[in-house]
């Protein structure tokens, strides 16, 4: 049981010795890289795969029976109304496969709204504890049912979307990248 306590202390220890541990000049020379700001350096440039994505206006989403969606990355333009139509092409009824599509605000905690949306059996699994947290959102869908909304992001940055029915915000997943 120690060994399993260790191993991840003994990472942490050799991550924070790669990192420059304690050493004074290396913090500075770290913060004075993180002040000056490249095009490479915007958050849109840490999602893998952006660069082979085109901007779009309609963003079109399905969903299925295997808790996925079809497609788990977009760019759209900041500032600009955006048109998402979510389509549920599962078969399993609502009450054990239902699905939505939840935009979530940058930096908001999903493990933590996935939480919230367990308890949320009364909102369609919309937790109005997150309420300041959510941009847009479908109804949440049974088979063959589809839904379409409109948003705008306010600014550029990273979206998640989520679909928040119990259990399927792990795997049902995605980002908007906003330029």
């Amino acid at each position: 049981m120690k060994k399993v306590f260790m191993v991840p202390a003994v990472v942490a220890a050799l991550f924070l010795a790669s990192c420059g541990g304690g050493d004074k000049s290396s913090t500075a020379t770290h913060e004075h890289e993180s002040t000056t700001s490249t095009p490479a350096e915007t958050p849109a440039a840490s999602v893998p795969g952006i660069e082979n994505v085109e901007t779009t206006d309609h963003i079109q989403l399905q969903a299925s029976d295997d808790m996925r969606f079809d497609k788990d990355l977009f760019k759209v333009k900041a500032g600009s109304k955006v048109k998402l139509t979510l389509k549920n092409i599962g078969e399993q009824p609502i009450e054990s496969m239902g699905h939505n599509a939840v935009v979530l605000d940058q930096g908001t905690d999903v493990a933590a709204f996935g939480g919230e949306a367990f308890k949320a059996k009364e909102e369609e699994y919309i937790p109005s504890t997150f309420a300041s947290s959510i941009i847009a959102h479908t109804k949440l869908l049974g088979p063959g049912q589809s839904d379409e909304i409109e948003f705008t992001l306010p600014k550029a940055g990273v979206y998640e979307f989520i679909c928040s029915f119990p259990g399927h915000w792990g795997t049902m997943q995605g980002k908007i990248v906003a330029e």
